[in-house]
């Protein structure tokens, strides 16, 4: 049986909305793995991610899971393993076939035409 994403807004934004894979979004977010353990947080960097949605560049959860949000929204996703970084793990913070929880914060949105 396949798990599914799961999408929760937390906050409703009211600026530009994703619309599709290609959209250049700067984001704020944290990460952890279904036991609480955080294994990323770019706000101890002082500064948001950006990042191209595409499945080249992150997990495909991004690319799906941001479709639709608007920029100043703050939206959970609920990650199953096959659609975050699979058999494969990533470095030694997730572990292969992990579950993944993100909480994101969308700042800015530029959809391609």
């Amino acid at each position: 049986m396949t798990e599914h994403l799961l999408i929760e807004d937390l906050i409703e934004g009211t600026g530009t909305e994703v619309k599709k894979g290609g959209a250049l979004v700067t984001a704020h977010y944290r990460g952890w793995l279904e036991d609480g353990t955080e294994f990323d947080n770019p706000y101890d960097k002082g500064q948001p991610f950006q990042v191209v949605l595409s499945r080249k560049k992150v997990i495909a959860a991004w690319v799906e899971g941001l479709k639709g949000m608007k920029v100043g929204g703050k939206r959970k996703l609920q990650v199953p393993a096959e659609m975050g970084y699979g058999e494969r793990g990533f470095g030694d913070k997730i572990p292969p076939n992990s579950n993944l929880i993100f909480e994101i914060e969308l700042l800015e949105a530029l959809n391609r035409e």
